[in-house]
């Protein structure tokens, strides 16, 4: 009698191992210098590789890398394309960390920065230099969702010699899929909505041509930023939910954001799903939906913060609980007083992440921070 065979796992196995074995020295040194084999976790892991492979296929992309931050994924790819005098076109709307590690990469590297507003592509021709070698946009921008012309631009890019990266994290891939639009790399804080609960860190970057990949990996293994396998099997679990959880977050944001365009106590409302958003058009052409970031402004951004019961004062988004934080003196930090006005960030600016609670929940309690008794009672 035959006997059964094994049953295979449901669930991605989780490889926590630093070290892998051979049985000889010279497939131990082959195996150092091939990203697609596994000889130490610091290189690289099955698990990783199962959260890459995933990546990939999602973004349309040829390979992924997966760092230990979304931080570290934009620096493995920024070390990998530029080198000391080089210039990078960028979008003016960016998160704070990203322009600060711009600005680090000016004084330590020499490299300079243009920034254009990222809706015409002949921004990107007239800004060209001969040093120039990457244009660098935001899918939907952190955190007043500009939403740039991203087939365009690329297009501009690519017929100059240029690299498109894109920070996709806001959008995910199930919103935008910046490789199909002419993008060379996307990347994500895998800490938002991929992990998708809070209680994990990491990035990824998916390259469309597996040339640069092998490349990018090679600096990631000398920066030390390849993910722990733990890291990426919780963001693996993440993934099983993305959908459930970004389509309720991103409807129970659009309801939000049209009820506070509309009160009284709130003087503005950046949300690309808002037909008077500058980025509506193009985000209502690019996006298979407007994301669940909403930038508003009211009177006493401090005082509606603190007021709240059910949001809470946090650092990052994505996950399942909606939070709340002051760009200004938060995400943007970094950024000098011109560089908040060019990124559209004001001191009145509140950035509501919007989670799966339930919407109504969600507005009874903004309503009850923005109410004038409450306000005159904190």
């Amino acid at each position: 009698m035959t006997a059964p065979a094994p049953g295979q796992p449901v669930t991605v196995p989780l490889y926590q191992t630093s070290n892998f074995r051979f049985e000889s020295p010279q497939e131990l040194t082959r195996a150092m210098s091939d990203p697609d084999s596994f000889a130490y976790s610091g290189y690289g892991n099955p698990t990783n590789r199962a959260l890459e492979q995933a990546m990939a296929d999602l973004e349309q992309g040829e390979k992924a890398l997966v760092t230990a931050s979304g931080s570290s994924a934009l620096s493995t790819v920024l070390q990998t394309i530029l080198r000391h005098g080089d210039h990078i076109i960028a979008q003016k709307a960016l998160y704070g960390g990203t322009v600060a590690m711009f600005n680090h990469l000016a004084d330590r590297w020499g490299i300079e920065v243009t920034y254009v507003d990222g809706v015409d592509p002949a921004e990107v021709s007239t800004a060209l230099r001969p040093s120039t070698k990457l244009l660098f946009l935001e899918t939907i921008a952190n955190p007043i969702g500009h939403v740039p012309d991203l087939p365009a631009l690329a297009a501009e890019a690519k017929q100059n010699g240029l690299l498109t990266a894109v920070d996709s994290t806001f959008a995910t891939p199930l919103l935008c899929r910046p490789i199909e639009h002419g993008a060379d790399i996307v990347i994500h804080s895998a800490t938002k909505y991929l992990g998708g609960h809070h209680d994990v860190v990491g990035g990824v970057a998916v390259f469309a041509d597996e040339a640069l990949y092998r490349q990018a990996w090679k600096h990631a293994i000398n920066l030390g930023v390849v993910a722990d396998p733990f890291a990426a099997w919780l963001i693996i679990r993440g993934l099983k939910t993305l959908p459930l959880r970004v389509n309720r977050a991103c409807e129970s944001a659009a309801m939000l954001a049209e009820r506070m365009a509309a009160h009284p106590a709130v003087s503005a409302v950046h949300y690309p799903g808002l037909p008077t958003h500058a980025s509506h058009a193009r985000a209502t052409k690019l996006l298979s939906g407007y994301g669940a970031i909403i930038a508003t402004e009211v009177t006493d951004a401090q005082q509606f913060m603190g007021n709240l019961e059910l949001i809470m004062n946090a650092s990052s988004l994505g996950g399942t609980e909606t939070t709340v934080m002051h760009p200004a003196t938060t995400s943007h930090r970094h950024l000098t007083a011109d560089e908040l006005r060019t990124a559209g960030v004001s001191q009145n600016m509140v950035r509501i992440a919007v989670g799966v609670e339930h919407p109504d929940d969600l507005w009874a309690d903004i309503e009850q921070a923005l109410s004038p008794a409450r306000t005159s009672r904190a």
